[in-house]
């Protein structure tokens, strides 16, 4: 998936950094560089579905991150954590 812009909302900055230690610059690593996506659930407004990117940082951490797709190739995203056990194994075999 090609992204040509990422919508960063301040409450989604500081939560992914105080709960979950992780980074802008991380997200954007794994969104604009090799992931894999999927679809995870329809939105609530037609057309801007949930979906999980999961990707490996600069530094060599596993992040899923789970975004809005929005239109022109933009993406909001809504939250980033490290894979947990069973996502890393899946990540690992795709």
């Amino acid at each position: 998936m090609f992204i040509d812009e990422i919508i960063w909302l301040d409450s989604i900055v500081e939560k992914n950094s105080v709960k979950h230690n992780v980074s802008i610059e991380e997200v954007e690593y794994v969104l604009k560089g090799k992931h894999r996506c999927k679809m995870i659930e329809k939105g609530n407004i037609r057309g801007e579905n949930v979906y999980s990117a999961m990707g490996q940082t600069s530094t060599g951490r596993y992040l899923v991150v789970f975004f809005i797709l929005k239109e022109a190739r933009k993406v909001l995203p809504i939250s980033a954590r490290e894979m947990d056990y069973k996502e890393r194994r899946l990540y690992g075999r795709v």
